[in-house]
């Protein structure tokens, strides 16, 4: 599915991930260049610089943290409508995650919160894959969060193994191919530092990591979705063309 809409999902990763990738490469070189400004000199620290730079980190990551549910949403989304034989375009999945944005931002903070509360990670994978069908469930069967969340552990009871299985696969072949990605902007980074400053090489490196990130992200959300279906097909019968069959086709007027 990524390789056949390959433009969709990274178009989608592309727009959201720019603005991060533009503001985390000037808030790391901001910060390194206020840092070695500061480096064996008899001055007293510029806290002005320090400032800024810091307020420039903290913008980033309330920007990641605003712009995730979005990302998040609008890739689940792309891909519950490709898997149902629907055309779709990255405006019209922003919109889809937009519609649903308080919904999947609380699901994201639901889980954050759990990692806290329970501190015990065995319990908190527990729940996290009986929830894993949560947001395919909220955009196909167009239900709310409590109800999705219902919906979800009811499709993954008796299947639970062999769900996490599938996502810890996946979690690997993410990390393969994050891994061949880095091994890569390593390389460039060490060009760079030959005709740029450290300093600057490693902000353009930090941003490119962003980008690169943001082309890896899809593979989790698609293969979220693809585990929806498969679990709908296993327990209630349901074939996956009919489905998109069912749905593609004119509702008559009541």
């Amino acid at each position: 599915m990524y390789r056949r809409h390959f433009v969709l999902f990274a178009g989608i990763s592309m727009i959201l991930s720019i603005p991060l990738a533009a503001l985390a490469g000037y808030s790391f070189f901001n910060l390194f260049t206020t840092f070695a400004q500061q480096v064996g000199t008899d001055q007293p620290p510029d806290l002005t610089g320090l400032t800024s730079s810091l307020t420039a980190l903290a913008v980033f990551g309330l920007l990641n943290l605003a712009l995730y549910p979005f990302l998040y949403g609008a890739i689940t989304y792309a891909a519950c409508e490709s898997a149902l034989g629907r055309p779709v375009t990255v405006w019209g999945a922003l919109g889809g995650a937009f519609r649903r944005y308080l919904q999947i931002a609380a699901y994201l903070v639901l889980f954050v919160l759990m990692a806290f509360m329970f501190c015990l990670l065995p319990l908190w994978i527990w729940i996290w894959v009986g929830w894993i069908a949560v947001m395919p469930v909220m955009f196909v069967e167009n239900t709310g969060l409590i109800a999705a969340m219902g919906r979800s552990w009811r499709l993954v009871e008796g299947r639970w193994w062999r769900t996490f299985l599938i996502v810890f696969l996946m979690f690997i072949l993410i990390e393969v191919v994050g891994s061949a990605l880095g091994a890569f902007l390593l390389l460039g980074q060490t060009v760079l530092q030959i005709f740029l400053s450290p300093f600057l090489s490693f902000a353009i490196s930090e941003g490119a990591s962003v980008l690169l990130s943001s082309l890896v992200n899809p593979i989790l959300q698609i293969a979220i979705v693809l585990i929806y279906f498969d679990l709908r097909v296993r327990r209630e019968g349901l074939d996956l063309f009919q489905l998109a069959q069912h749905l593609a086709a004119p509702q008559p007027a009541s």
